[in-house]
């Protein structure tokens, strides 16, 4: 009688020890990324347009206690550093992006908070990288007066990181199952 392998490898002959799944994201993790991405544009991109179209540039109205809305140009990034290279900025902004699309393409069903961190990272990303191809700055409007002005993606950015963060340390946390392998030629 024949020997059969059930699950055996493409050489036909040994067998396959460990099933895994694939990581790479799926139809659901694309939408959810693409989702969350378009929201955080959009949502940042509003904000500004009605700061600009409302208030004069380095004009402020105070909202309550130490916020304000002020309306800031930032031709860098953080805080204002590099300033004076905003084509360095923009291309490596465009690397990030592209960069954490081929990650997410290949880790995407690796965990279920990976479409709505990379989206908010993705999303504050290409928002602030629009207007520095678009206005070669960035508008900033949320002023706590003790923190240097940011606008919404920005908060995204921090956010999407945060979320990655959180994840990351609570997965190193859990302990892991042990991995169930399948020996099909001890059958």
């Amino acid at each position: 009688m024949n020997d059969v392998r059930v699950g055996s490898s493409t050489n036909g002959l040994a067998p396959v020890s460990v099933a895994e799944r694939s990581l790479a994201a799926g139809a659901w993790q694309w939408a959810g990324l693409a989702t969350v991405a378009i929201a955080a544009v959009l949502a940042d991109q509003i904000t500004k347009h009605i700061v600009t179209r409302t208030l004069s540039l380095d004009d402020s109205v105070h909202v309550a206690g130490p916020l304000s809305i002020h309306h800031v140009q930032n031709s860098g990034i953080a805080f204002g550093f590099f300033s004076s290279a905003t084509a360095v900025v923009t291309v490596v902004t465009a690397g990030a992006v592209v960069w954490m699309l081929v990650f997410f393409a290949r880790s995407g069903s690796r965990h279920p908070v990976l479409p709505a961190a990379l989206g908010l990272l993705i999303g504050g990303s290409l928002s602030n990288l629009v207007d520095r191809i678009r206005l070669h700055h960035v508008t900033d409007f949320i002023d706590l007066k003790w923190w240097p002005a940011f606008n919404l993606a920005d908060s995204f950015i921090v956010v999407g990181v945060a979320i990655l963060l959180t994840a990351l340390v609570a997965a190193d946390r859990q302990p892991r199952p042990p991995r169930r392998t399948l020996d099909v030629a001890a059958r």
